[in-house]
């Protein structure tokens, strides 16, 4: 461990040890941010901070990979080691506790996590921590930052609210829309499945969105307005089923999330089509009052989110999706 204690402390944090690990394993700056929930300019800062940190290129571009440095591969084992003794030790100090803790954890966000997230998130944390209660507010409750600040949730789902520094974030998966409409919609008739539609086509739908304000704001009615087709939104709805919905039951098309759309596309009958424009890529992500930064059962709790994020599949989903 002499060479880690030689280096400049002052310089590192274990935030950067995380991302070391992940570019040695992705040996790419993009993947090595999808695995941790980062953006690719968050992962290129960090690692300047790790070159500073240790004098030493550590990653060096050799054709489309990062590969590391003959000091990056001495420094794996003992990084390594060195995080998964923490690890242990961390577990060890909440041994024992979940199963015995008495909380209850309120959480903020669209439909798109109580249908999608929640179900599966209960079901985890009621086997490791059965008396830890949860309930989710509609992301219409209020304003984000008063919420964290007040304690009325501990944890918000979102994307980009406007906060200030007493709340810190972790992006947690990217999302980007795609369009949905009756798999016999009139539009698709003689059409093979897989055939792409074009702007021409989407200047013909009436289109349904979701928006918490009745088509005031939202990311899909800047888009569309941003896309001169602002005149063609026909429907604003504040849930995100309720705007897939409305594409069942009649000739409109919907914007949803590719992974909202993908879950609803079998039970609803949907057809699931691509933009025929670029479609804004979101990042999510869970926000929490610093207050809550070191408190363990938070953090225990934010591990869980975090995690299940990942078995869920999301981030897959907005790959499949992104142009």
């Amino acid at each position: 461990m002499g060479m880690i204690i030689a280096m400049n402390f002052t310089q590192l944090d274990l935030n950067l040890l995380r991302v070391f690990l992940a570019l040695d394993s992705e040996r790419s700056v993009s993947r090595a941010g999808k695995r941790l929930g980062l953006s690719q300019p968050a992962v290129s800062a960090a690692l300047n901070r790790l070159r500073q940190a240790f004098g030493d290129q550590l990653f060096v571009r050799q054709g489309r990979e990062m590969l590391p440095t003959e000091r990056a591969r001495k420094l794996l084992e003992p990084v390594t080691a060195a995080l998964a003794t923490l690890e242990r030790g961390l577990a060890g100090e909440l041994s024992g506790a979940p199963d015995m803790m008495k909380r209850s954890f309120s959480l903020l966000g669209a439909d798109f996590f109580s249908m999608l997230f929640m179900p599966a998130l209960s079901a985890r944390i009621a086997a490791q921590a059965p008396q830890v209660r949860l309930r989710l507010f509609d992301a219409a409750r209020g304003d984000v930052e008063r919420l964290l600040v007040d304690g009325i949730v501990d944890l918000a789902l979102e994307h980009a609210p406007r906060v200030n520094g007493v709340i810190s974030s972790q992006p947690l998966f990217d999302s980007v829309f795609v369009l949905v409409m009756r798999r016999d919609h009139p539009l698709l008739a003689g059409r093979a499945p897989d055939a792409p539609l074009t702007r021409e086509d989407l200047a013909q739908l009436g289109l349904a969105v979701y928006s918490l304000d009745g088509g005031e704001s939202g990311c899909a009615v800047e888009f569309l307005h941003a896309e001169g087709l602002g005149e063609n939104i026909a429907l604003a709805l504040p849930h995100f089923y309720a705007t897939g919905l409305s594409a069942a039951r009649s000739d409109h098309a919907a914007l949803l999330p590719c992974q909202f759309a993908e879950v609803l596309a079998g039970p609803l009958g949907l057809a699931v089509k691509r933009l025929p424009m670029p479609a804004p890529r979101l990042t999510l992500g869970m926000y929490w009052h610093t207050r809550h930064d070191d408190d363990r059962q938070h953090v225990w709790f934010r591990r869980h989110v975090r995690d299940l994020i990942g078995e869920l599949g999301f981030q897959a989903s907005a790959e499949r999706f992104a142009s």
